[in-house]
Parts: structure tokens; C-alpha cells; sequence
């Protein structure tokens, strides 16, 4: 089961704040962030492999976009 961000509607840095937020304090592997501008889908991209995350999967969803991303190796889950 994946985590679920949800930062439609939110403007930056905030679906990265949320996003940093969700990699440091879930136990999920997977998270799952839904933005609804491309800033946001390339800022969020960029923040989640900082962090050694992986992106799994960036699609698009109505006016947004879904972006599928696992957690580092080096990080016990």
C-alpha cells in the first residue's frame, strides 16, 4: 500500500514540503503524490530523488498529475 499526498490545488514549495514530509516520516515504500501543475510534477520529481527515492511512474491524472515514487534501499521499511 502506498502513501497518498495529496497536494492539488497547493502552490509551491508546499508539494515539496509535503513530500519531504511523507519520505521522512512514513513507513510506506511507496508514496504517491497528486499535483496539479508541471512546476509542481518537476519540483516534487527533483526533491523525491534528492532524498533517494525512486520514480516509479509520473502519469497524468484530470487537470494533474500522479507521481509514483519508492523509497532509497538504504532505508528500512
Amino acid at each position: 500500500m502506498a502513501t497518498t499526498v495529496d497536494a492539488k490545488g497547493l502552490s509551491c514549495p508546499q508539494p515539496v514540503i509535503l513530500t519531504l514530509d511523507a519520505i521522512k516520516t512514513g513507513n510506506d515504500k511507496e508514496i504517491l503524490i497528486l499535483v496539479d501543475t508541471d512546476a509542481s510534477k518537476e519540483n516534487v520529481t527533483r526533491a523525491a530523488e534528492s532524498q533517494g527515492c525512486q520514480v516509479k511512474e509520473v502519469s497524468p491524472d484530470g487537470d494533474g498529475y500522479r507521481i509514483l515514487f519508492e523509497r532509497g534501499m538504504n532505508r528500512d521499511v
